[in-house]
């Protein structure tokens, strides 16, 4: 990971966003749900085997 200098902050611009009521175009929303899990499982004896377990879940949902 490369440090932050001043010059770099220098170089940045900002641009506003547009207003709300530009934003909003009608009442349609979006939901969006997530979810990683994982589960692993190291018995603590010699020799023993690692198992793991993972998944992932997205809906999304619009109306």
């Amino acid at each position: 990971m490369t440090k932050l200098t001043m010059t770099d902050l220098a170089a940045e611009t900002v641009e506003l966003l547009p207003s709300r009521e530009t934003l909003v175009f009608d009442l349609n929303w979006t939901g969006i749900l997530a979810s990683n899990s994982s589960v692993a499982l190291n018995a603590v004896t010699l020799g023993s085997v690692a198992n793991s377990a993972a998944g992932q879940f997205i809906t999304v949902t619009q109306g």
